[in-house]
């Protein structure tokens, strides 16, 4: 999972112009974001069609409210330059969670 500490809006433009790409929101202050971290490469690997990157909100955060995300752990999928899904809350997220929201997606 490539990681991106300052998403701007250009880089968000780029990196979700082709394909299924999902953006995880997080923090490194975030208990509930370190909850998932371990469970995160079986994520990938599970959805191996996409492509994943863990943005730092606080470092991102103009992006992150044009993106209304607020609460963090959040989820943000886009195919093919338009959003197609998102898990957007302030909840601690389990694997199964995440998995059964990108499988809904297809």
């Amino acid at each position: 999972m490539e990681e991106i500490k300052a998403l701007t809006e250009d880089k968000l433009q780029e990196i979700t112009k082709f394909g299924r790409v999902v953006l995880e929101f997080s923090a490194a202050w975030c208990p509930d974001c370190r909850f998932l971290d371990p469970f995160l490469p079986e994520i990938e690997k599970d959805f191996s069609e996409a492509k994943f990157y863990k943005i730092d909100r606080d470092d991102s955060i103009d992006v992150a409210k044009k993106l209304m995300i607020m609460g963090i752990p959040s989820f943000v999928v886009y195919q093919d330059g338009k959003e197609i899904g998102r898990l957007v809350n302030k909840d601690r997220k389990t694997k199964d969670e995440v998995e059964k929201f990108l499988r809904s997606l297809d």
